[in-house]
């Protein structure tokens, strides 16, 4: 697995314009920076709502930047910061997602999902897995990563076009990339219509606020690769599911 440091204060004109930042940088994050999770006695389950279920609750964070699946008062807040164009994060949605929603079913574990973009494909594919329903950001996000391969070939197949859209005003570019790497067609198959596909990727103004309080977020949490993991606010050390469930069961989490 390729490590890598990654620095989100890159100017926000430079990181659109930026279609030939390598892919690779999609890494595991390898960082002394964690902190040690308590020993938590075991936490019992919490019922949801009455005629709801926890896998079918969705929040939004009050920053709005990060969505969560689960009981929003969950005593155990699992939080990913993740690229759609990471292979590693993708391995993760596929072997380790049917897992954890196990634990937030029982309300005891919530999950955030929280963007960190390495190439402006990330920036174009969060802008469409945003433009639909809150609820639908995190089903949109996995099928990009359970299709990893698919969408990595429409990129790389059209690397020109991009680069070329790369030189448009924002106010076309981010559009334009999505025309021609196959993304606006990817989540019209998905039930984001092109349309609407188009006008939010026209938004340039809240794909740039939303790029700027991604690495302000990044940098406070101390993200240094992806995917990495924080247990109610702390980085923990594991960034696949077989190191995070120990974790998880150590801080009280328990399957019925």
């Amino acid at each position: 697995m390729i490590s890598a440091r990654l620095t989100f204060r890159t100017p926000f004109s430079a990181l659109a314009l930026a279609l030939g930042a390598p892919l690779a940088l999609a890494a595991c994050s390898e960082d002394a920076a964690v902190q040690d999770i308590p020993r938590g006695e075991p936490i019992a389950p919490i019922a949801a709502p009455e005629g709801t279920a926890w896998l079918e609750t969705f929040t939004v964070s009050e920053d709005g930047q990060g969505y969560i699946v689960g009981n929003p008062e969950a005593p155990l807040k699992l939080a990913e910061y993740a690229s759609h164009t990471c292979g590693a994060c993708a391995n993760f949605a596929v072997t380790g997602k049917p897992s954890l929603k196990e634990y937030v079913e029982t309300g005891v574990v919530s999950f955030e999902q929280r963007e960190v973009f390495l190439n402006t494909f990330d920036v174009v594919i969060a802008s469409l897995a945003r433009c639909g329903p809150d609820e639908r950001f995190q089903t949109l996000s996995d099928e990009v990563w359970q299709n990893l391969s698919s969408v990595m070939q429409g990129i790389q197949n059209n690397s020109e076009a991009a680069q070329s859209a790369g030189q448009l005003d924002v106010s076309q570019r981010f559009v334009r990339i999505g025309e021609v790497t196959g993304l606006i067609d990817f989540f019209a198959a998905r039930g984001l219509s092109s349309d609407q596909a188009r006008m939010c990727l026209a938004q340039s103004e809240n794909i740039e606020a939303m790029v700027e309080a991604a690495g302000d977020k990044a940098n406070e949490v101390g993200v240094t690769g992806t995917p990495t993991f924080t247990l109610n606010g702390a980085k923990v050390d594991a960034n696949q599911w077989d190191g995070l469930e120990p974790i998880l069961q150590r801080a009280g989490a328990r399957q019925e």
